[in-house]
Order: structure tokens, then C-alpha cells, then sequence
């Protein structure tokens, strides 16, 4: 659903030039750095980066599904770290509050959210639970008007420098599973939470994740988002599905920035007195690369605009995450071999790239457990 086809076009231009012009080359000092370079952090705030998704009367500019989609794939032709930083506003750190959050909660958390005076963090993941939400052993318990939480948080994106928190947390411990896990939003400063050092990963240089710990933090109960106990994992899977449209999205970008690179080279290297595009076996594979990022592309845009008419797209998104971020793989891997030697030197940017796309088999849920939900959606509309 693109609502101003010539409004929206202006957008993706501006950003086009911003991905070409700033965040390109800005990514070796990134990588040097393992920060984003604060010029770079404060026009990503001017353009609107940190509310494209977050509802206007909120300061946002209230992308639709396919909207945002189409932008992912534009910023992610640059280091994906740069959108990383703003992604969890317009995703998996806000969109709680926008689904589910309350008239006050949203008053209160998206202006600041959208704006970028806030970075949105969301902290699901645990030392013993990631995919199985059900086995979440971080405890919040009622004690008058607040919660008191207990418990640890693992690899959460932007921990380091997020001001607010989507915690997912249990407030049944009776519960054996997902039903007694609630929603609540945290603010960084709230005493008795720490941040542990950012982790050491194989790629993502300027992405950082560390741990989070709650130690008897007092959260008021106001702040559980849409103000009722044990919707939070379906809060959670809402968020999910929209943040899976958009992985697959950050995938086609990914991938077109490396076809890119990969053809480029093979335009200009020279073997046997020719470049190397002429070789017919280098042709296949870019020509695989382009088919695979073809068939992604199609598929999340049909999804996306199936998400914005008001179908239920759960087992479309976990399809397009999960072919798109694998096809990812697989054209990282083939841009390597069109680089030869050269795409194996840490100086390039396909060898970076090479590390950085691995993740994205395995957030948001890994490859297998999109298998999982994608057979369980099929079995379950068959027995219908």
C-alpha cells in the first residue's frame, strides 16, 4: 500500500542519496570505530530515520508495511549496522507500543521514539529462551502499584544504547508456558538495571547487543503495555511478524548491494586478456544472484501488501525471512567467489558483508524455527 506514490518516491530518492553520499563512506570508519560516527547518528535523526514507521500524530511518518519495506531495502545497501540503530525504533522497539500500548503509554514514549531523542530496545531473548517464549524464567511480580523484575537478558540489539525497554517477562509463575508472559516498558535509568559489556560477534561492527539485568527493578505498573497481564507473548508474535517482513527486506538490500560489488568487479578484473564477466560460469552465478534476489523481492512485497490490506501474514513472513535470508547467504557466498582472492581480503567490502549477513539466519527467529512455524501454518489451515 503506497498511499502518495509521488510524496513516497521523493523519500526513497532522499534516501538513496543519503545511503550513496553519507552511510557508504562512513562504513570503514564504522568498522574502524565499532561506533556510528555522531554526524552520521544526527542526519539520520534530521531526514526522520528514527520514526519512519511510528504513526504521524506521534511525529512519526507512518510507513505502511510496504512502504517500509521498500525503504529497508534502499538503507540496507549500506553496512547494516546503519540501520540497526533506527530499526528498532520503527520495529521490534516500538511497535509494542504502537499494536498494543495504551493511549498514554503512546503519549508518553512514541514522539520520543520517533524523534530519536529515544533508541527502543527489545528484550525477549534469555540465557535459556529464545524462540521457545515459554521457557522465559524472567519473573515480575506484582507488589502494589509496581512490578518488581528479576531475571537476565541475552544478545538484545542496542542494549548499549537503548533509553527504553519492551520486556517481555513472566507475571504467572504458575504458567508452563507463553500464556503467563506480559509486555512492560523499561527505562534505562530505573535503578537495578545494568547493562553488560557489548558482546564480541563475527561481524556487525557499530551493531551492538550485550545483556540486560534486572536486580529488583520496580517498574509501575502502568507500564505494562495495554495495561492487562499475559498478552505480552502475543504482543510479541504481532511485532514479530511485521519485524520478519522486514528482515526479508533488509536481506534484498543486503544482496543487491553485494550483486552489485560482485558485477562491478567482474566488469573491471581481467583473466585470459578479458574480464571475468565474459566467463560463462561467472554469469551464472550472477545471474543467480539476481533471479534469487528477484524471487525475494517479489515475495515480501506480496506479503507486505497482504499485512496493510489486513490479512494475517504469520506464515508469509516467517516464508519470506526465511528464503531471503537465506538467498542472502547464498549470494554473499557466490560475491566471494566472483571476488576471488580479493573477496577474501578484510579490506573489501564482500568480506565484510559475508560476516555481517549471517546473522540473519538467525534472528528473528532462526531458519528452523520459520520451518516450524511455516509447516504448523500449513497443517493447521488444512485441517479448516
Amino acid at each position: 500500500m503506497i498511499r502518495d506514490p509521488e510524496t513516497f518516491n521523493i523519500l526513497l530518492d532522499t534516501l538513496r542519496r543519503f545511503v550513496r553520499e553519507r552511510l557508504i563512506p562512513a562504513e570503514n570508519e564504522l568498522v574502524e570505530t565499532d561506533e556510528i560516527p555522531a554526524r552520521i547518528l544526527k542526519e539520520m535523526r534530521e531526514i526522520g530515520l528514527f520514526g519512519l514507521t511510528i504513526p504521524v500524530e506521534y511525529g512519526g511518518l507512518g510507513l505502511t508495511t510496504e512502504e517500509e519495506v521498500l525503504t529497508s531495502i534502499e538503507m540496507c545497501q549500506a553496512s547494516p549496522a546503519f540501520r540497526s540503530i533506527a530499526g528498532t525504533n520503527n520495529g521490534i522497539g516500538s511497535q509494542g507500543i504502537v499494536i498494543d500500548g495504551t493511549p498514554e503509554q503512546k503519549e508518553k514514549y512514541l514522539p520520543r521514539l520517533a524523534s530519536g531523542e529515544l533508541i527502543g530496545s527489545f528484550a525477549l531473548t534469555e540465557p535459556g529462551a529464545g524462540s521457545d517464549a515459554g521457557s522465559l524464567t524472567t519473573s515480575a511480580r506484582r507488589d502494589g502499584n509496581h512490578y518488581v523484575i528479576n531475571g537476565t537478558k541475552r544478545y538484545i540489539t542496542n542494549a548499549p544504547e537503548a533509553g527504553v525497554f519492551t520486556l517481555m517477562a513472566r507475571t504467572d509463575p504458575e504458567s508452563k508456558d507463553a500464556s503467563g508472559v506480559s509486555a512492560f516498558i523499561v527505562e534505562r535509568n530505573t535503578p537495578g538495571l545494568s547493562v553488560g559489556k557489548p558482546d564480541r560477534k563475527m561481524g556487525q561492527r557499530g551493531s551492538h547487543t550485550a545483556d540486560v539485568i534486572f536486580d529488583d527493578v520496580r517498574v509501575p505498573a502502568e507500564n505494562i503495555i495495554g495495561g492487562k497481564e499475559g498478552v505480552g507473548f502475543k504482543t510479541a508474535m504481532k511485532v514479530l511478524d511485521k519485524a520478519r517482513l522486514n528482515i526479508a527486506a533488509v536481506c534484498v538490500g543486503a544482496s543487491t548491494r553485494m550483486l552489485e560489488e560482485a558485477l562491478t568487479y567482474a566488469m573491471q578484473r581481467k583473466q585470459f586478456g578479458k574480464p571475468v564477466a565474459e566467463f560463462q560460469l561467472v554469469q551464472a552465478m550472477l545471474a543467480d544472484c539476481q533471479t534469487d534476489i528477484f524471487a525475494a523481492r517479489s515475495m515480501t512485497l506480496e506479503a507486505a501488501r497482504k499485512r496493510d490490506e489486513g490479512g494475517n501474514v504469520t506464515m508469509e513472513a516467517a516464508c519470506c525471512k526465511y528464503f531471503a535470508s537465506e538467498m542472502c547467504g547464498r549470494v554473499a557466498d557466490r560475491a566471494v567467489q566472483v571476488h576471488g582472492g580479493a573477496g577474501y581480503m578484510a579490506d573489501s567490502p564482500i568480506e565484510r558483508f559475508y560476516r555481517d549477513v549471517r546473522l540473519f539466519r538467525l534472528y528473528e527467529g532462526t531458519s528452523q524455527i520459520q520451518q516450524l512455524i511455516i509447516a504448523r501454518n500449513m497443517i493447521r489451515n488444512a485441517g479448516h
